[in-house]
Parts: C-alpha cells; sequence; structure tokens
C-alpha cells in the first residue's frame, strides 16, 4: 500500500504503525496508568506486609496462620480433585461417544457455573441439616429420635464444602478439557488401539497426557475462584486465608494484618499463575494440523450408555436443577415477605455498582487494546499484561489492597484541610462506591479486555492503515471503524463483568460504605442468620442474571462447532 505527499511515494505498510502517528501518545501514557492502578494494589499489600503499623506476623505463625495454611491447601487440593474428576470424565464421555441426550448435556453441564458457590452452599444446607426434610423424613420412616440414634454426614465441614463448591466450579475443568478432546485427531486413538490398548488405557495414555496443558488452565481457574470464596467458608466455619483476612481486619481491627495474611495469600496466587502458565506455555506442543481428522463419536449400547448419561446427569441435577427448584419454590412462598423496599433498594444498588463497573472497564480495555494495536513495542504489552492482573487475585487480596492507598490519600487530603482551612475533609473516597467500583474495575478488567482484544484481532490493520492515508487520526479510526466491528465483543465483555460484579461477595462485605447492601451481601446476611428462605428471592435474581453469560457461551459454541462442520 503506497501514498503519495510533497511529491515522494512511500509504502506506509512497511513501517510500524506506532511512527506514523505521534498524536497517539496520550494512549500510552493512558495504558500506562491503567498498568498502575492494577499494580498499585498488590504494591500496597507488599509494602503494609513488610512495614506495618502493629507487626503481628509473631502472633499469626504462632497460633491462626498455620490453621489458615492448612485448612486452605486441603479445600484446593479437594476441590481441585472434584473438579478434575466431573469435568474431565464428563467432558471425554461428551466429546467421543453417543449416549441419550448426550446433545443437550453439552450446554446443560454449563448450567452449574451460573450459581455462585455461597448460594449452594445455603440451599443444601437448608436440605442436608438435622432439621431438614432428608433427615426429618429418615427420622419419621425409622423413628428415630435424637441425632444420636443415627449417622448423617456434616454438610457443614470441609468434605461438605469441598463437594458442593466442585459442583458449581467444574464447568471451568470441563469447557477446557471438552475442547481439548474435540480437537484431537482420530490417528491418535488409531495408533493407540492397533497397538493393543482398550478404551481406557487410549484415554489414560494418549488423550488425557495431551489435553492435560488445557486442564491444568480450568484447575487453575477453578482453584482460584475457591481461594475468592468468602461466603462458603465463614458459613461452614472452616477457617480459611480469606476468612482469616476478614476477621483480623474487621474483629481485630488491623490492617496491616489483613496485609499479611494477603500477602500470603499472593503466593498461591503465584503459584496458580505458575500452573496456568505452564499449561498455556505447552499447549501448542500438541497440534497436528497436517495429519488431522476428527473423531467419530462411538455410540454406547446397554448398561454403558446409561451409565455415562447417569454420570452427565449428576452434576446438572445436583449442581442446578435441584437447587434452583429450591429456590423457585422458597422465593415464592416468601415472596410478599422478602419483596418489599429494602430489597428494591438492594436490586438499585446492585445494579448501580454493577453497570457502573462493566461500562468503566469497557472503556478501559477499549484504551488498552487499541493502545497495543498502535504500539507493538515491547514496553507497551507489559502495560497490557500488567492491567489483567486483578483477576487472578482473590476479592478480599483487592480490598486490602484498594483501601491502603485510598486511606493514604484521604488522610493527606484531611492533613491538607486540617492545617490550612481548619476543618476535616473526611473520608473521600475510603468507605464510598468509588472504592467498591475501583475493586470491581480492577478484578474484571482482565474480562473485558480478553473479550475486547480477541475481537479487535479479527480486524485487519490494513483498515487503520487506509483510515491513516485518508487523514483519520487514531481517536476518529477507532470511533468510526473500530468501535462498530468491535460492538459484539464489547456487549460480552459488558454482560460477563455485570454477571461477575452481581455475585462479588468478599470485596463487598469489606468495602461496602455504611449502609449500603447489595443482593450478594443481603443473601448473605440473611443466610448467615438462619432465614435462608427469606434470601431466595435475592439468590435466585443472581442466579438467573449468572444465566445470561452461560447461555451466550453456549450459543458461541454451538455457533462454533455448526461453522466446524459446514468446513
Amino acid at each position: 500500500m503506497t501514498s503519495k505527499l510533497a511529491g515522494e511515494v512511500y509504502d506506509i505498510s512497511s513501517q510500524p504503525l506506532s511512527r506514523l502517528s505521534v498524536r497517539a501518545d496520550p494512549w500510552r501514557i493512558g495504558t500506562f496508568a491503567i498498568a498502575l492502578v492494577a499494580l498499585l494494589p498488590v504494591l500496597a499489600i507488599l509494602w503494609l506486609a513488610v512495614f506495618p503499623t502493629e507487626n503481628i506476623w509473631p502472633h499469626l505463625i504462632s497460633t491462626s496462620l498455620p490453621r489458615y495454611l492448612k485448612n486452605t491447601a486441603l479445600l484446593m487440593l479437594g476441590v481441585g480433585a472434584s473438579v478434575f474428576l466431573t469435568g474431565v470424565s464428563t467432558a471425554y464421555l461428551i466429546s467421543n461417544f453417543e449416549f441419550p441426550l448426550r446433545r443437550y448435556f453439552e450446554w446443560l453441564l454449563l448450567l452449574p457455573l451460573a450459581f455462585p458457590a455461597y448460594v449452594i452452599a445455603y440451599l443444601y444446607t437448608d436440605l442436608l441439616e438435622f432439621a431438614g426434610p432428608i433427615q426429618h423424613g429418615l427420622r419419621v420412616m425409622f423413628d428415630w429420635q435424637l441425632a444420636t440414634d443415627y449417622w448423617f454426614p456434616d454438610v457443614r465441614s470441609m468434605g461438605g464444602a469441598i463437594m458442593l463448591m466442585g459442583l458449581v466450579l467444574y464447568p471451568y475443568v470441563y469447557l477446557m478439557a471438552r475442547a481439548s478432546f474435540i480437537e484431537q485427531s482420530s490417528y491418535l486413538s488409531d495408533a493407540s488401539r492397533l497397538m493393543g490398548r482398550n478404551m481406557f488405557k487410549t484415554f489414560l495414555f494418549v488423550s488425557l497426557p495431551i489435553a492435560r496443558p488445557a486442564i491444568a488452565i480450568g484447575v487453575a481457574l477453578a482453584l482460584m475462584e475457591t481461594l475468592n470464596d468468602f461466603g462458603t467458608v465463614d458459613f461452614f466455619a472452616i477457617h480459611t486465608l480469606t476468612a482469616g483476612l476478614y476477621d483480623v481486619w474487621f474483629n481485630m481491627g488491623n490492617l496491616g494484618g489483613a496485609a499479611q495474611i494477603a500477602s500470603v495469600m499472593l503466593t498461591f496466587v503465584v503459584l496458580l499463575l505458575g500452573l496456568e502458565f505452564a499449561g498455556r506455555r505447552r499447549r501448542r506442543f500438541y497440534q497436528s494440523a497436517t495429519r488431522f481428522i476428527r473423531t467419530q463419536r462411538i455410540p454406547l449400547t446397554g448398561k454403558s450408555k446409561w451409565l455415562a448419561f447417569l454420570m452427565c446427569a449428576a452434576p446438572v441435577v445436583f449442581g442446578f436443577l435441584l437447587p434452583l427448584g429450591m429456590l423457585f419454590d422458597y422465593a415464592f412462598r416468601y415472596f410478599d415477605e422478602s419483596w418489599n423496599p429494602a430489597f428494591r433498594t438492594y436490586a438499585f444498588n446492585s445494579l448501580f455498582v454493577s453497570i457502573t463497573a462493566a461500562l468503566v472497564c469497557i472503556t478501559l480495555a477499549v484504551l488498552v487494546c487499541y493502545t497495543r494495536r498502535l504500539y507493538k513495542d515491547t514496553a507497551t504489552g507489559v502495560a497490557a499484561r500488567i492491567a489483567t492482573l486483578g483477576y487472578a487475585m482473590p476479592g478480599a487480596v483487592l480490598a486490602v489492597g484498594v483501601v491502603i492507598p485510598l486511606a493514604s490519600f484521604d488522610n493527606i487530603v484531611d492533613g491538607f484541610f486540617r492545617q490550612y482551612f481548619g476543618f476535616s475533609s473526611g473520608l473521600l473516597l475510603t468507605g464510598t462506591t468509588f472504592a467498591l467500583i475501583m475493586t470491581y474495575t480492577i478484578r474484571f478488567l482482565a474480562i473485558s479486555i480478553g473479550s475486547v482484544e480477541s475481537s479487535m484481532s479479527k480486524i485487519s490493520e490494513s483498515m487503520d492503515m487506509a483510515a491513516r492515508t485518508l487523514g483519520h487520526p487514531a481517536f476518529r479510526t477507532l470511533r468510526l471503524f473500530h468501535l462498530p466491528l468491535l460492538r459484539g465483543g464489547i456487549m460480552t465483555a459488558a454482560l460477563i463483568v455485570f454477571v461477575d460484579c452481581m455475585k462479588e461477595l468478599p470485596a463487598t462485605l469489606l468495602l461496602r460504605p455504611f449502609n449500603f447492601d447489595t443482593l450478594a451481601t443481603h443473601v448473605y446476611q440473611f443466610a448467615s442468620d438462619e432465614m435462608i428462605e427469606q434470601s431466595a428471592l435475592g439468590s435466585l435474581v443472581i442466579v438467573l442474571s449468572g444465566l445470561l453469560p452461560v447461555v451466550l457461551l453456549s450459543s458461541t459454541i454451538s455457533r462454533t462447532q455448526h461453522l466446524d462442520k459446514i468446513e
């Protein structure tokens, strides 16, 4: 592509786009500023953990920290094993075999992802506890009177938390493993069968090792959500690092101690990021494009098809259909009691902070992605990656990291007004919705960047060059040409961020302003007071909103498979 200016002809396509417009410098400055804000919570946590006002490291190490570490490690190991077994087994069955309702299970197995772990924990506790319908029915049936007359597993335990969190987090592994199994060529399994291996050994020694990087990514994502959970572990009285952080900050009033616990949680995050990075780094190794033939699904017969049906039906029934039915039942029976002005205020608060955070996220994501498109240098790329750091951090950790610099800013401003004007400015940012929306934005910006970046990568750079040749500066090129083409990716990002903000509990509990509740905190407070039925309407709204991205994801996968068949 050539252009003629001042009698000279030169090739635009041979020059880096960033050199063609010095006016784009503000884009780079904005991206670096976003990266700095995203990195600030981590730096604040590490600083306060090393230099706290009151050092409680010795007290934590000698008393509660070992218990927090042990429980967190056990919970993560248990949930990791649970999501691995459920996600991999269902993904392999869906990808390689034909059995009753297999086509429907493809998307039904995604639905438990709509349930926050703390909601399903509240529901199953109400179902399985001593006063619940199941134990009551057993006592009537066998004429038992006391809990000592029989044995029943305690749902409020480490095992119960592992089981229930595994029910709603396995779709992360299912999605990644299924994509990997579908991409595997039939040549591999055919060669294994010719060597005398049966179906199980072929899966164990061929299909599973090939899918291992993708599975590692799915497990890492599930474990990040496990580390972030507060509602479940608090309700089950399991002392994890997240619960300990909340206890040290609010019950002991020690922000430095909370920062020290948060720094330990960051160590877990680094390990999980290493696991995910290892999976992504080795993912290309297993592609075989020159001899790729899609595996034909094998029809199952007899007991095998019904066993496969039950293995896929169980997670859907217990992870989605049963708890959803309970929510509808409770919400209908207690609707008059639940639907009141306070509930409508909580719903409005949730909508306000979630919509605002979604709008901020997509705006910043477009800025970061477009800057990355304008500038191909390493510094801009690193800044763009740093901007996505928040998604890896649990909400409670981010809350500590955000409140430290905001509180310092408020103290500096307050000191200035006291010294020169003789009055206090109070808390300008700390304890306001600004702090809450800032935390949401840092935590979920990675989702928006990923979606926008994926859509922007499909736009040819020749369009940018043509726009520049016609005299359009960077901002006008973005407004006139890119934004209309990015509409799908922007809407997807906004929807997912909105739903994640609606469900977010730990950060909301720690940073919400005084007398400001969302649906998530409303559900938590009622469930903590053993009033689960009264929280059903709020839980139902959260779950139904969570279905939106799941349905969107399912339809996207279906369209992709349809295009593959056409090709």
